[in-house]
């Protein structure tokens, strides 16, 4: 039987436990926040991006992840959007632009980074390097969508974000 967004949510609870963000916030609300914006577009929209960073950030694979239940729907989507060895984020952000919930949940993943109260707690190289790549992601990302679901996810995870539309 296929995990509810409740279970998922507690299974990346479990899995990013004391796991902190750059600005010492638990990991948890981050994905928490993604999967908030993801809301409006149904159950494996949000599982995907509550479990986005789990198999990057954490000892969790893609067949464990089905294993305990994931759809492979979502499991497919977090695969798209995690960082692989080799690639540039560049070419992943190409990639993911090609595949309509994958390039979802990464522009949740862009705005909720892109807070102001995120990024303005690091420091000013951090924070200007980070904007730059921000900047170039939504370039692809945003297109790639439509206008009304970008809006919708910036609406929820980042409102300011709503003026660069």
């Amino acid at each position: 039987m296929p995990l509810t967004v409740a279970e998922v949510d507690a299974l990346a609870e479990r899995a990013h436990a004391g796991q902190l963000d750059r600005i010492g916030v638990p990991y948890i609300e981050h994905v928490r926040a993604v999967a908030h914006g993801l809301e409006p577009f149904g159950p494996y929209a949000q599982m995907a991006g509550l479990l986005h960073d789990i198999i990057e950030d954490t000892d969790w694979t893609a067949d464990r992840l089905r294993a305990a239940g994931v759809p492979g729907v979502v499991v497919d989507t977090v695969l798209a959007v995690t960082k692989r060895p080799g690639v540039a984020y560049e070419e992943m952000i190409t990639e993911i632009a090609g595949k309509p919930r994958a390039t979802l949940v990464k522009i949740a993943d862009n705005a909720h980074n892109s807070l102001p109260a995120r990024t303005g707690a690091l420091p000013e190289d951090q924070r200007t390097r980070l904007a730059a790549k921000y900047r170039a992601a939504r370039a692809v990302l945003w297109p790639a969508a439509q206008s009304i679901d970008v809006a919708t996810i910036l609406g929820r995870v980042n409102p300011d974000l709503l003026a660069e539309l």
